[in-house]
């Protein structure tokens, strides 16, 4: 399921990120885990190997019925590959929503303390700071 049968005689050290991110996910399908906690799975890899990683997670969650519970910064990798949300703020929870819950500018900016538009592009929503279409006479 991970592709990672051809590593199976390399160190680990020499494995790239993202042949590295699916050797772990195959140790945990290897133990029998239902459930895979991760904390930022793509955070250090390229987007390549983050939508490959990515892919991998949601094939998992859709063949195997396996529970996927990850820490994401990315809002926009959120909002593309995430079914569910929980968005903390302060430590507190700020909201537990499907993820098109996401997409409310308001609560985008609560979170983030600064204005966020989403738009839909190529039928995706992605979640835009507004100061990156400010005028160069805007920028600061």
């Amino acid at each position: 399921m991970t592709g990672t049968t051809a590593l199976a005689d390399q160190l680990v050290d020499t494995l790239s990120g993202g042949e590295r991110q699916r050797g772990w996910i195959a140790m945990l399908l290897a133990q029998g885990a239902e459930v895979m906690l991760l904390d930022e799975p793509v955070s250090a890899l390229d987007i390549a190997h983050q939508i490959e990683v990515m892919e991998l997670l949601r094939r998992l969650n859709r063949q195997r019925s396996l529970s996927v519970i990850m820490v994401l910064h990315d809002l926009n990798l959120a909002m593309g590959w995430c079914d569910e949300a929980i968005a903390l703020h302060g430590g507190k929870l700020a909201a537990h929503c499907p993820i098109a819950g996401l997409h409310d500018p308001d609560l985008l900016t609560k979170l983030y303390g600064l204005e966020i538009e989403t738009i839909t592009w190529r039928g995706t929503r992605l979640a835009m700071p507004r100061r990156l279409f400010a005028s160069e006479a805007e920028a600061p």
